[in-house]
Parts: structure tokens; sequence; C-alpha cells
């Protein structure tokens, strides 16, 4: 029987995510969650310091996966089934421990608090992954800040600007998602059957003292109550993933774009196979950036499932909850295969300079026709200058080299002057300086060391 392989999702197929987001990876969470309870609940004498090592020696392989399965049809969630068999399994360890399994507990502090656990792990590899975008990026912008290339705006010529300024601009907004997942918060969540620890009061002095040694013992954030039915945690992880996704789908726009055979400009890494057509055996199809799309297409819609999710009643939802489970995964599968493709999709760009050159040469002068307007309105007037290009560059759309010969006939001035104001390296802007500013802001905050 084959479970969900990637087959379909070429958005994070063949990315190493399987293993991070299957079943097992959350019924092993569970396991974790339970320890830490356990040995959070010892600490304060509620158990004894047996039981968690108990439940931690637990081999997610013993469990009967169709029992657990056919429990969340009995149940609506997988922690009962879950817990039934984890007593069981620690009881054949270990009869005494198995008495003080989930003291206290309910299903959703376990699920919530291993979910949470998932999400860390991905994040994590999600951040190493966006480390080597930035670090590919910052060699691009450097190694580029003077390449040539044509700014477009609207499918068309727009102005000149530098390579080295578009991979700047795709870094600066990598490193903005690496700054929000530093800050992005992962709270444990306990709170008992209706968030008051009332369960868990009756074994304890304090209940509030379980929930910062539960919460450390996971490298988690102890929150100041319970979130059970205050679903931001997980909506603002799921908006986070939309960011990264979307961010990293922009860089992929464009590369799709110049990846283009009449444009030319980039190209995506190559490797036996990757890009091959079934039926035109001389196409190089931009896999990467089209598994990146998928990717950046499909997480906006399921996380507004995560964003409705919030808008339910009572200390718990019938089904709102319930309706979390699967959106989240999808989007953390896809967020960390995105990344992972990006990764692998800029470290191996090539850049063609040459068609760069080429492309931004096939309008000529007319490129720069903003500067042009700049300086015939002091002489003219902007309406007379507007005439006066509109008439020129469109007589020479043909031959575009030829629009300085024209503008100085046009005016009866030097022919040498109008060169030089068509030049498109003269009319760059801040390019240059805008690229230095976002190489700086990536080695100052120790991006390429992961710091």
């Amino acid at each position: 029987m084959f479970g969900d392989s990637g087959l379909l999702s070429p958005g994070w197929a063949d990315t190493d995510v399987d293993t991070l987001l299957d079943d097992r990876a959350w019924l092993t969470a569970m396991i974790s969650v339970e320890a830490a309870l356990a040995r959070a609940q010892a600490d304060i004498g509620m158990v004894p310091p047996e039981v968690a090592e108990a439940i931690a020696a637990v081999d997610p392989d013993r469990f009967d996966w169709a029992g657990l399965v056919a429990g969340v049809r009995a149940t609506g969630n997988p922690t009962v089934g879950f817990v039934g068999q984890l007593t069981a399994l620690v009881a054949s360890d270990d009869p005494r421990a198995a008495e003080y399994v989930h003291r206290g507990s309910t299903s959703q502090d376990i699920l919530d608090t291993a979910t949470m656990l998932i999400c860390r792990t991905v994040l994590d590899r999600v951040r190493d992954d966006l480390l080597r975008v930035a670090s590919a990026l910052a060699g691009l912008a450097e190694t580029h800040r003077d390449t040539l290339m044509a700014g477009r705006t609207l499918t068309q010529h727009a102005v000149p600007m530098t390579f080295g300024l578009k991979a700047a601009g795709w870094l600066n907004a990598v490193l903005d998602c690496l700054d929000r997942l530093r800050g992005h918060v992962l709270p444990v969540s306990l709170g008992g059957a209706a968030g008051t620890l009332a369960a868990y009061q009756e074994f304890t002095d304090d209940a509030l003292d379980l929930v910062a040694p539960f919460a450390a013992g996971l490298g988690l954030a102890a929150p100041p109550l319970p979130w059970h039915g205050f679903r931001a945690p997980i909506a603002e992880t799921g908006g986070l993933l939309a960011l990264v996704t979307g961010t990293l789908g922009k860089l992929a726009s464009d590369v799709e774009v110049l990846s283009r055979t009449e444009i030319g400009e980039l190209t995506e890494p190559s490797a036996p196979g990757r890009g091959g057509s079934s039926a035109m055996p001389q196409k190089r199809n931009p896999v990467y950036t089209a598994a990146i799309l998928t990717a950046a297409r499909q997480v906006p819609a399921l996380v507004s499932v995560l964003h409705q999710s919030m808008v339910v009643p009572d200390e718990r939802s019938a089904g709102g909850w319930h309706a979390e489970w699967q959106p989240l995964r999808e989007c953390l599968r896809l967020a960390a295969g995105a990344a992972r493709n990006a990764a692998d999709l800029t470290e191996g760009l090539t850049v063609r300079p040459d068609r760069m050159l080429a492309n931004l040469n096939l309008t000529g002068g007319a490129i720069v026709s903003e500067r042009l307007t700049a300086v015939l309105t002091p002489l003219l007037g902007k309406a007379e200058a507007k005439k006066i290009l509109t008439e020129a560059t469109r007589t020479t759309a043909d031959q575009p080299a030829r629009l300085p010969e024209v503008l100085a006939d046009l005016l009866s001035d030097d022919v040498e002057r109008w060169r030089a104001l068509c030049d498109p390296a003269g009319y760059l802007g801040a390019s240059r300086a805008l690229t230095d500013r976002a190489l700086a802001r990536y080695r100052s905050a120790g991006q390429h060391r992961g710091d």
C-alpha cells in the first residue's frame, strides 16, 4: 500500500521532506510530548521519575497503525487511540509506569504540542535552505553588480538596471523571511480539557508549575495562558509559510520569464534527465522554477483554511481544530520543498550577460526615454518634449541604434551628445548603491554564517 510520497506533488517531491511530516513523524512527536510531560510532572512529584523513561523507550513501529487510523474515525482525533496503545505498550514493559501515562492531560494538549515540534523541525530546515539561497544570491549580486540588463514593467522594457540589483532584491526579501523565522514563537499547549488545568491540579499544589518545565524540556515557548481555543500559533505559522513560498515564488517567476528561449538571460542548473520532455528531446524545462511556483500558488489557499479555523465557538470546536491538521501539514511540505528547490536553483543558476546586453539593445536608446524627457523638458516644455520623443522612437522602432542621430537632427544638436545620453550604462540610478546596501545587510547580519 502506497502513501503520499510526492507522485502528484512536484512542489515537494524528492526533497527529503517525507519523513519529517509523515504519520510516523507525528506519532514520534506525540511520544516525545508525553515523555516530556511525564518528566515535568516528575519534577514536581506528580508521577514517579521512571515513567518518562518508560514512555520515551516506546518504539513507534510497535503501534498498530490500522488501529490508530480506525481510532481517528471512532473518536475524531488521533490522540485517543494513541494514548490507549501507548499505555498498553508501556504496561508491557513497566506495568507500574503505565498507571501514570497521560496523567491529567487531554488530546489537544498532546496533538497541538506535537504539531509545534513538527513545525520547529520543518522551519529549522527551511531556515537552513534559505541561508543557502541567501548565500547564492549574495554571490550573484556581487558578481553582477555592474552587469547591465533591461528592467521590465508590464512585460515591456522600462529602464536599464543591473542584474546585481535584481539579485539584491531577491536577497533582501529572503533576508526578511529569515528575520521572521528567527522571531517566530512556537508554544507548548497545556490546558487540560477546557483550558483550566483542573485535572493536573488534582495531582499537585499548582498546575501552573508544569508549564515552564514542560516547555523547556521540549525547547518550545511557555505561553502565559492555554491557547487551545485561540489558534493564532497555527495561523501565524501558516502565514509565515505563505510569506516564504511567496518570496521564493517571486524569484522563481522572474527566472521563469528570463529563461524563456527568446530571452535566454538565465538558465536553470543542468543535470542528466533534468527538465527533459517526453516528446521533445530538445527541451530543457525549468523544473526547479515550476516546483517552486506550484508551492507558492497552493500555500495561500491552504493557509486560508487555517485562518478560518480561528473563528470557532467554545473551548474546543467541532471541526475547526480538526480542519487545521492536513492543510498545515501540506503547507509545511510545500514550504520545505520550495526552500530546498530554491537553494538548488540559485546555487546552480547560469547568468548570461551577453544575452542581457543583446536584449537591452533591442530598443536602443528608447529604454532611457525617461531620461531624455527629463533633459528636454526644461528646454522645450513637457508637451513638446514628449511629442518629439514619441516621433523619434516611432520612426526608429526598426532601427533603434539610429535614435541619437534622429534626435540630433530634430534638435539641430551634436549627435555625440545624444549618443551619450542614450547609453543605458549612464542611466542606472542607484542600482549599484542599492545592491551594496543589500550585501551590507547580508554581511552585517551574519547571514552567511547562519548566526
